[in-house]
């Protein structure tokens, strides 16, 4: 469904008219309701608020940067507001087109796990988040890159992509729950071996590492899953590092298990540190490495520089947190 609207005045950076238009770019691929259903949704708490919008729909992510820029020229047009439907894969895909445009942006979560909304008080529950996104403030919100790449929850190298790229291949198969995320990570690190041999320099220090990955964390709810308590890291524009040292088959599996127990800062093989910008060379003349990006992967070339985006993303949360609490 598609509706025009007439121009408002372009709204501060930290207010809203609540006439702006929406412009929601949806991947059909992402979350495990049916996609007619999620726009009959969008379209019925649209009617019902009287609000003007636009749906820009891509089938499993084919031509997302395409359609999120031109949902961005529509705001632009129109002061109005992008709208990311679907996976924090998605989220990060249409962020990367709105950060620095001044645009406000907001989020309708559709993905499995949904950590950056959940972090910010957004429901995941479609008619929640809806009304949260209708009655909405702005708070700009810090985001990580990767060599000029956006991500708003982690970026990795080594295991973690193979471990989400083994994922995806079995939710292909079996569905999309966590106990299937589970168990493809078990299946994963049974034939897990490889390590990785880098430098990484941050803070003017440089070290050599022998470890099975480098997770670079942006999101204070899941690094709190996982038993790392680095929140105050992520509140003074710092990104965390999580990384190990070098680990057999089991030490792995104990690894995923305090993981999932929400103590892994309490194994001793686990290294963490927060920073603002970690720069990582890869070892044996490698150019190249294949990268996680919340949960889509990529492959960028060497070094790899994370570091905290110099503008902030102006993200529309709830105006009334108790909107999020009655999920």
């Amino acid at each position: 469904m598609t509706e025009s609207s007439a121009a408002t005045p372009r709204p501060d950076a930290a207010t809203l008219t609540g006439r702006e238009p929406f412009f929601l770019v949806m991947n059909t691929g992402s979350g495990k309701q049916d996609a007619d259903t999620v726009q009959e949704t969008i379209a019925a708490a649209m009617a019902a608020a009287g609000r003007h919008y636009q749906l820009l729909a891509v089938v499993d992510g084919a031509g997302l940067a395409e359609t999120a820029q031109q949902a961005l020229q529509l705001a632009q047009q129109q002061n109005g507001i992008v709208v990311a439907v679907g996976g924090d894969g998605t989220l990060s895909a249409v962020s990367q087109v709105v950060l620095g445009s001044g645009v406000p942006f907001g989020v309708l979560p559709q993905g499995t796990f949904n950590y950056f909304g959940r972090s910010h008080g957004i429901p995941q529950d479609l008619g929640l988040a809806l009304r949260c996104l209708l009655d909405a403030v702005i708070k700009p919100v810090n985001v990580g890159l990767l060599n000029d790449r956006v991500f708003l929850v982690n970026a990795s190298l080594g295991l973690y992509p193979q471990l989400l790229q083994d994922r995806e291949a079995f939710k292909q198969r079996f569905g999309r729950s966590r106990l299937v995320a589970l168990w493809s990570a078990l299946v994963t690190l049974l034939r897990a071996h490889r390590q990785l041999r880098v430098e990484i320099e941050s803070d003017g220090k440089t070290r050599r590492l022998r470890t099975p990955s480098i997770v670079v964390g942006n999101n204070a709810l899941q690094l709190e899953q996982m038993g790392l308590q680095r929140s105050d890291e992520l509140a003074h524009d710092h990104l965390v590092a999580i990384t190990s040292r070098p680990l057999g088959t089991l030490a792995l599996y104990g690894l995923l298990l305090r993981g999932l127990l929400s103590r892994l800062g309490d194994d001793e093989h686990v290294i963490s540190f927060g920073f603002d910008t970690l720069t990582v060379r890869l070892g044996a003349g490698r150019r190249r490495s294949k990268v996680a990006m919340d949960g889509e992967i990529f492959w960028l070339r060497a070094p790899l520089v994370f570091t905290v985006a110099r503008g902030r993303l102006p993200l529309l949360v709830p105006r009334d947190p108790a909107l999020a609490a009655d999920e």
